[in-house]
């Protein structure tokens, strides 16, 4: 089927943008009052600083209160069943205190199960090193500080690691903030960024976030209060959203989403074991732009593998990380509480250059992930499974899978790369991953 022949038959229509919603329900009493909703709207629903879930309304949607409260209730329901323990599998009348439009009592009644979630004092500092890698992009630099530095509870100590500048902008933004160590790391790549952050830090606790990324105001709070479980070598938490005002941002949420849902998962040996034969997959596990790592655990697993990410592979430097984490048998967390919001690309060539990057890199870890554990499934996935989904996709997707195709022949292009890099530097991918400890 000829690229151009298909792309010819794409008709673009144009985007309607869609609105973001936070929608708290310990406060909304719109929410009993309205009687109709209107489509266009991505919904994020809150009690208090706790998200519980989330739905889209497609545009030229027309929901009555009724409808609309029942996706609601089905949007929550996974985690609070999860917040109560599964007290309320079976009493069926909770979805009642919503679906009765009664504010005073829902609120009453769903305190009961969220109350004691985020209960306690928040200690004004925390022993975390967070580490913000970036390159050549000073405005969102500064906004992710001062992001960071209106938190509820601070880490101990901000780095910046400026990647392989060609201007001082970056070290101008830094310089500007009392907290913040600036760091410039001149060999181009976001994992040599990443390793030159974990050795400069002075904390047990390392953390990340990009430098496009919002912080919540407990974000910080919540990554350190995740090591409490001495069980946990490393965690990551819930990206939301920032806005999704043009179709790159849309097409990248839907099909590309940061967001790993809104109930905690833990990734340990029984994970890892259980799905080793069609190969771990733990691209699963979050984002880098919201992670963290025990200091210690690099010691074990060595540093992030240079030839992955930005100016290498492409990217998955932080998967193939916790690939190497899970096979010495330590226990990744994903907690929803630690949240960040991202903001997506704004234009459909710098989607396009992302998704590139992404199925280029996720095919090298791919593949280097099989040469470390044989007994992994990842060559019958590359070589097997991705390829008849791509020829599905083509012969019988069109046209009811219409806006997967605007990255549709760009992930492929990206796996036929990801092939040819991880040939190339299959020993020098090896080594990296095997003997860079210290």
């Amino acid at each position: 089927f000829h690229k151009n022949k298909l792309a010819n038959k794409i008709v673009m229509k144009e985007y309607r943008p869609y609105e973001i919603i936070h929608l708290a329900l310990d406060k909304s009493k719109a929410l009993f009052q309205e009687t109709k909703f209107y489509g266009g709207d991505y919904v994020v629903i809150w009690w208090k600083e706790i998200a519980l879930g989330q739905f889209f309304v497609e545009p030229g949607t027309d929901l009555t209160r009724d409808e609309y409260l029942n996706l609601v209730a089905s949007a929550i329901q996974p985690s609070l069943l999860f917040y109560s323990n599964n007290t309320l599998q079976n009493k069926l009348d909770w979805k009642d205190w919503l679906l009765n439009h009664n504010a005073g009592e829902w609120n009453q009644k769903i305190a009961t199960v969220l109350e004691g979630v985020n209960k306690g004092k928040f200690p004004a500092t925390v022993p975390v090193s967070v580490i913000i890698c970036t390159r050549n992009r000073a405005a969102y630099l500064n906004k992710c500080i001062e992001c960071l530095n209106k938190s509820i509870c601070h880490p101990e100590e901000i780095i910046v690691v400026d990647n392989a500048p060609s201007n001082d902008e970056t070290y101008k933004v830094a310089s500007k903030f009392d907290n913040v160590t600036y760091i410039k790391e001149p060999r181009k790549g976001l994992d040599i960024a990443r390793n030159t952050g974990v050795k400069n830090a002075n904390f047990s606790i390392v953390a990340f976030t990009d430098d496009d990324v919002m912080v919540h105001p407990l974000w910080v709070y919540q990554v350190w209060n995740t090591f409490n479980d001495s069980n946990i070598a490393a965690m990551t938490g819930l990206v939301i959203a920032s806005e999704l005002k043009v179709r790159s941002q849309y097409l990248f949420e839907k099909y590309w989403s940061f967001n790993r849902g809104y109930i905690d998962k833990i990734y340990d040996s029984n994970f890892f074991e259980s799905t080793l034969k069609a190969g771990p997959p733990v691209w699963e596990i979050g984002a880098g732009a919201n992670m963290a790592f025990r200091k210690s655990v690099f010691k074990e697993t060595g540093y992030f593998n240079e030839y992955l990410d930005v100016g290498a592979a492409g990217c998955n430097g932080d998967s193939e990380m916790w690939y190497r984490i899970l096979a010495k048998g330590n226990s990744i967390a994903y907690n929803p509480r630690a949240i960040t919001y991202h903001e997506h690309r704004k234009d459909l060539k710098g989607l396009k250059k992302q998704i590139f990057n992404y199925m280029r890199g996720y095919t090298v870890a791919a593949l280097l992930q099989q040469k470390m554990s044989p007994a992994a499934g990842y060559k019958k996935e590359i070589f097997s499974r991705l390829p008849r989904y791509y020829f599905s996709l083509i012969t019988k997707g069109f046209p009811y899978k219409k806006d997967k195709f605007y990255t549709t022949f760009i992930e492929m292009k990206g796996i036929v790369s990801g092939l040819r890099y991880y040939y190339k530097n299959v020993s020098r991918l090896f080594h990296s991953s095997t003997n860079e400890h210290e």
